[in-house]
């Protein structure tokens, strides 16, 4: 068989619930801490950024969590979203694998993002809020934000790291047409944005430098919260619907992988793929080998230390146990703008702590060759961080060629590159350069890692 082989759930058939890994951890995972005090913060500490709904999400252990219904009417604009199998890929590897992927990039936004976006904006409505503000990198997640608060009349602010501001002008744009304001970060619109421009006026940005500037200004006004589009337990939670349906449509294709690949950033559009997986496994199901995916100019998974830190530049937010790269290290400007972040999710940490998944990390050229391939064999273009994924894929389909092993691989292909073509043309000019971080940088950055008792 040639060509794609396409598995569609039925809207009748999208999940009602999000599944939360939590659940089903033989350790819990580690407490969050207030940035002042540094003990276990409650949930009167994160109110002042997120509504109580979204709160209540970040701490439950509770193994489902219902999706309101007015947000599955949302999600029927581009869910249940389809699963190919990747015949010609395959045929163009000379692999015996099978190759899955769960496509993320029909949504309004052409990314995984809406995924929780659009439950954030619906919990803040709710609870009476009137303005959010949020950090984007590449800008799939202010992209999606800003569609998220022109459905449920919310007013949307964006801080767009710099480097990613000035590279991809038409993410700002699309941003626009949802009626949100885009700045680029670090701006002086802020305390924190100003003194960062008055040490280095031509500072590139991070988003640990953006996500200071967006809760720096969302505490000041009670109409309005911040939003975070990755990181968090309760962002991973909705990603979740990705691996759920993926599941289903498994089992319609009559398999069930033995690899799971995402690409890692933050971690959400991996934990969405990834973590019905491990938590089937947890409870006595099949256990495939889980592996993420990073850029090799920002390796928080297999470069960065386990330990607490915060999640902003400025210090602002309370600290958390991850794998991280030090909060004040600031990443080079390549294109995977949405892998750009000092540290790896919490839950994606813990679960690496656990040995229940494996870390790889490829450069920008090498994961670009292999979205180039794949485009050109599947007919759709990744997005640069997508392009991750898409490497991991081949990876393990190369390797079960050179062990003659006909394993089932998926991985998830977490959006489209239309916006990314400028990445494209620099590639194929030979002008992409291969970013590497500062050694000296990263070593200070973990010197300067908070000092921390663990509470018991």
């Amino acid at each position: 068989m040639s060509g794609q082989t396409k598995f569609l759930l039925q809207e009748s058939q999208m999940p009602k619930a999000w599944y939360n890994l939590q659940a089903d951890l033989p350790k819990p995972l580690p407490a969050v801490l207030h940035p002042g005090t540094h003990q276990p913060v409650g949930p009167d500490d994160l109110a002042p950024l997120f509504p109580m709904e979204l709160i209540l999400q970040e701490v439950s252990t509770e193994r489902e969590i219902d999706i309101p219904e007015p947000v599955r009417e949302i999600y029927q604009l581009w869910r249940p979203a389809p699963l190919f199998r990747a015949h010609r890929l395959e045929k163009a590897l000379g692999t015996p694998a099978k190759i899955f992927y769960k496509y993320e990039g029909g949504s309004p936004a052409g990314s995984h993002k809406p995924n929780t976006a659009i439950p954030q904006a619906f919990y803040n409505q709710q609870a009476g809020i009137k303005r959010l503000t949020t950090e984007t990198g590449a800008g799939q997640w202010g992209t999606s934000l800003s569609f998220a608060g022109s459905l449920f009349d919310l007013e949307v602010l964006v801080f767009q790291v710099r480097v990613s501001y000035d590279q991809k002008p038409y993410r700002r744009a699309v941003m626009e047409t949802y009626g949100a304001r885009c700045l680029a970060s670090p701006s002086n619109e802020t305390q924190y944005g100003r003194s960062v421009l008055a040490e280095r006026p031509d500072h590139p940005g991070s988003l640990g430098i953006a996500i200071s500037e967006a809760v720096e200004l969302a505490v000041q006004r009670d109409d309005t919260k911040y939003a975070l589009g990755s990181v968090l337990n309760h962002v991973l939670l909705h990603q979740t619907i990705i691996g759920i349906e993926a599941m289903e449509q498994m089992q319609m294709a009559d398999a069930w992988p033995d690899v799971v690949v995402g690409c890692t950033g933050g971690g959400s559009n991996f934990a969405g793929i990834a973590f019905p997986f491990i938590g089937h496994g947890l409870r006595g199901g099949p256990k495939p080998r889980i592996v993420a995916v990073e850029p090799a100019a920002c390796p928080s998974l297999t470069r960065g230390k386990y330990a607490y830190d915060y999640g902003d530049t400025g210090h602002m937010t309370p600290l958390t146990k991850m794998h991280t790269l030090g909060s004040t290290f600031t990443p080079p400007g390549f294109h995977a703008g949405g892998l750009r972040y000092h540290g790896m999710a919490p839950l994606v940490s813990h679960v690496k702590e656990l040995g229940l998944l494996e870390a790889v990390a490829y450069t920008q050229n090498q994961c670009f060759e292999a979205g180039v391939l794949f485009a050109r064999n599947e007919g759709i273009v990744p997005a640069p961080e997508a392009n991750h994924a898409v490497k991991g894929a081949i990876e393990e389909a190369l390797r079960c060629k050179r062990e003659g092993k006909s394993e089932t691989i998926l991985f998830n292909l977490c959006g489209h590159g239309h916006f990314d073509m400028v990445a494209y043309q620099k590639y194929f000019a030979g002008e992409l350069k291969e970013e590497a971080y500062d050694e000296k940088e990263l070593a200070m950055a973990l010197s300067g890692l908070p000092s921390v008792v663990e509470p018991v």
